[in-house]
């Protein structure tokens, strides 16, 4: 049996990290408190057509780096949930115990090293 502790401290300490970087590129959808979305750059009421592809440009950065954030976040929740439930630690694949070396490296692995490509 794996002791979650130290694990369960990372994560935590990850999502921490995690929802303030969201927040710095994106913000809570109102209508679904679990997504987020990303936040639009402030233009002028009538920004000139440069002010306008730069505003675009980075909202577009700013929701691909959202994207990214969010499939993180997403994991480690589900591994917050796993300690929750008693499963962590367990291939979510095989059902074998997942190497310590595996979840020292990344704790919100779900998969042992023989199914981490599947």
């Amino acid at each position: 049996m794996i002791d979650t502790t130290a694990y369960k401290t990372k994560l935590e300490d990850e999502k921490q990290v995690l929802e303030t970087e969201m927040g710095s590129v994106g913000r809570r959808n109102p209508g679904n408190p679990g997504d987020w979305e990303a936040a639009a750059t402030d233009v002028e009421k009538e920004p000139d057509v440069l002010d306008q592809a730069v505003a675009l440009d980075e909202f577009q950065e700013n929701a691909a780096i959202l994207t990214d954030l969010e499939i993180r976040y997403s994991q480690v929740l589900e591994a917050l949930a796993r300690i929750a439930d008693g499963s962590y630690g367990i291939c979510t694949e095989g059902g074998e115990e997942i190497e310590t070396a595996r979840l020292d490296a990344d704790p919100a692995a779900a998969t042992c090293k023989a199914h981490m490509n599947a």
